[in-house]
């Protein structure tokens, strides 16, 4: 069985992908999977950028595997796209989810215009051949935290068509919507 390395430690992320690609003839590992436990840096200014660093990173020192990694931001409309690339950074070097939420509602607390979207740049490569897939989900940012499910900015979250955030909605509606799976989906189309 030929195997995917997805360029990750996230566990949510990894459990996010292992049910999209289920149904496919790959052993889906990560990196935790090969004792890897540094980050890969993301010194790119784009998520399609920081995607392929991250791919051809792993791609050098694993020939044989499929790579797939990923870049994913929050992309808010009345914050000129922002946080964007900081998306996981946005409130601190840390990387608290808290402290990233509580900065975005706190710049968006007079703004009428809540809109925006996460949108997932996946980069695949395989024999030296990169091939990148977007996803993308609408939506707009909630006024206060809501939800316990989900990881990152699902708490604050609402994606077009629903009224309760990714974190409310639960894993079994995200899988269908996001951004991530989305992404995924086109990856999928591109191996068959």
């Amino acid at each position: 069985m030929q195997k995917i390395l997805f360029a990750t430690g996230n566990a949510h992320k990894l459990k996010e992908i292992r049910q999209v690609l289920t149904h496919l003839p790959y052993e889906i590992i990560s990196l935790n999977d090969l004792g890897i436990d540094y980050d890969i840096p993301e010194t790119g200014s784009t998520l399609e950028e920081n995607a392929t660093i991250k791919s051809k990173f792993l791609a050098e020192r694993y020939p044989d595997y499929h790579i797939i990694s990923e870049d994913t931001g929050l992309e808010i409309d009345a914050l000129d796209g922002a946080p964007g690339v900081i998306t996981a950074r946005y409130g601190g070097p840390e990387r608290d989810a808290q402290k990233n939420m509580d900065k975005v509602l706190s710049e968006l607390s007079n703004r009428e215009d809540r809109s925006g979207q996460f949108r997932t740049i996946i980069s695949h490569i395989y024999q030296g051949k990169e091939t990148q897939h977007e996803g993308i989900v609408r939506g707009r940012i909630a006024t206060e935290q809501s939800g316990k499910n989900g990881f990152g900015y699902d708490p604050i979250f609402i994606p077009e068509g629903y009224n309760d955030s990714f974190a409310d909605l639960g894993d079994e509606v995200k899988l269908t919507i996001s951004h991530r799976s989305r992404a995924v989906e086109k990856f999928v189309d591109s191996l068959t």
